[in-house]
């Protein structure tokens, strides 16, 4: 297992992101990371966004208690609430840029009901069984202790609950993990990001108590490749081997991202717990 992750203070992510505005000539990356404000705007973009609608196919005819697992401004908790889902926002940072300060503005701008509570994911403030769906972007990367987390998860799951945790940094080897965090543009403001084997994720999944029954690997989905599509990657692959985009078939898409060694690469992870 590799080293854990720092675990931020409440300022330092606020910071980061701050500094991040405020950068000339990252004004696309900011609206891609969805820090942009009005949040309502943000989270309206969100809620539109490729990445988004994929998830939501995942999440076709399912409805109930859902948990957004490390909420941060609260965007996948209000795609989840616009979809019907009666959600709980978990957010230790209490942050009104970044935190739970900033769930709750939106939630009231929204006129949606989304309950926040602020802890960490390696103890949940749930009762078992609690949720029909967890759900959690880019959060697993961020645990202290992985399995623990995974555990909480599977605990507060009902019988047949939905686990989806999307754009997770993976790693090939645990020598590739400096070369990441130094590529990351906010790692270095607030030294918050981490990276996991897939392996790591794969084992701490299941021992938690998680059936895994979808991996998607770099190129499989939108929710990974966000901003860009899979129709966009079809289209560079067309410009580089003269086929038409419409005849590049998903499972080519699939090997290439299996053979990607790109240190924090993203994946998405989905499963269950037992009926």
């Amino acid at each position: 297992m590799n080293a854990e992750p720092k675990r931020l203070t409440s300022t330092a992510w606020e910071d980061a992101v701050v500094w991040l505005r405020n950068q000339p000539g990252q004004s696309e990356l900011v609206r891609a990371c969805f820090f942009d404000d009005p949040l309502l705007e943000a989270a309206e973009r969100y809620y539109a966004s490729a990445e988004w609608i994929a998830v939501r196919r995942i999440l076709a005819g399912k409805h109930g208690a859902a948990l957004d697992l490390g909420a941060g401004r609260g965007i996948s908790s209000y795609a989840l609430a616009r979809d019907g889902w009666h959600v709980s926002a978990l957010e230790p940072d209490p942050s009104e840029v970044v935190g739970a300060g900033a769930i709750s503005t939106l939630s009231r701008e929204a006129g949606l009901d989304i309950r926040i509570e602020q802890e960490w994911g390696e103890s949940l403030p749930y009762p078992d069984s609690s949720f029909d769906l967890v759900h959690g972007r880019q959060v697993l990367h961020h645990a202290k202790d992985l399995q623990k987390l995974c555990a909480e998860v599977a605990r507060v799951l009902k019988p047949g609950g939905l686990f989806i945790a999307t754009r997770e940094h993976v790693i090939s080897r645990a020598e590739d993990l400096p070369e990441f965090l130094a590529s990351h543009p906010l790692h270095k403001m607030y030294g918050g990001e981490h990276a996991y084997l897939l392996d790591d994720y794969l084992h701490a999944i299941r021992a938690g108590g998680i059936i895994l029954t979808k991996v998607l690997n770099p190129y499989e989905s939108d929710i990974n490749l966000y901003p860009d599509t899979v129709a966009d990657l079809k289209r560079r692959l067309s410009k580089r081997t003269y086929l038409p985009p419409a005849i590049i078939p998903d499972f080519l898409l699939a090997a290439l991202g299996a053979m990607s060694r790109v240190p924090g690469r993203l994946y998405t992870f989905i499963g269950r717990t037992n009926e």
